[in-house]
């Protein structure tokens, strides 16, 4: 899934909310929504109100591009979500925190989560004492991850650290700066998701 820059300010700017995925720029002035916070296009005014399968649709899509995912692995994580026991939508959204790019965002290692896959991808990222290369994979408590002891694996560790510095880490995870080492001391809950979404509309949405 690869957009242009153009594209991707306009994603966020059409969706109406950040989706970082220009990593360290969203956080800045130079962010399209703090620039122009209104909808692409020349008459973007003239759109009229979306209907309320559009609403669903436009939240549902917001969520695949903010985490990533394509279409078949969102329904299966849908469908997974669906059988797990609770709330549908917070336990989708907690699966998709779950994922493996996720965690190495979140922690620091990573400028974006497509960063984070493609540093996956190319084995910069140790799991549990071994190269994982799917950025899917859901953790689970006790999971360990750190960044592969090459040095060009840890000049890119500690350049994404010192970039992203003053962030939050969640509650979930743990890290150790000095060692570019994390794990997973609890599953993520709902109130962990820092993303605006309205995942009962997903839900509403996707059980039609």
């Amino acid at each position: 899934m690869s957009f242009t820059k153009q594209s991707v300010c306009k994603l966020c700017r059409r969706e109406g909310v950040k989706l970082y995925l220009k990593g360290s720029r969203c956080e800045t002035a130079k962010c399209a929504i703090n620039k122009r916070n209104f909808q692409p296009g020349q008459h973007s005014w003239t759109r009229g109100r979306l209907s309320e399968y559009g609403l669903g649709l436009r939240e549902k899509q917001k969520t695949k591009r903010f985490y990533g995912v394509l279409e078949r692995q969102f329904r299966r994580y849908f469908d997974i979500a669906n059988r797990m026991a609770g709330n549908t939508g917070a336990n989708l959204m907690t699966l998709l925190e779950r994922r493996l790019d996720s965690a190495v965002c979140l922690a620091g290692l990573a400028l974006s989560r497509k960063h984070a896959r493609q540093l996956i991808a190319h084995g910069h990222i140790i799991l549990n004492g071994r190269r994982c290369t799917a950025a899917s994979r859901l953790l689970r408590v006790g999971d360990r991850l750190t960044v592969h002891g090459s040095e060009g694996s840890q000049k890119i560790g500690k350049e994404s650290l010192e970039m992203r510095k003053g962030r939050s880490l969640p509650q979930w995870l743990a890290f150790d700066e000095s060692k570019l080492e994390g794990a997973v001391i609890a599953l993520p809950t709902r109130e962990d998701v820092q993303f605006e979404v309205q995942e009962q509309l997903i839900v509403e949405l996707m059980s039609k």
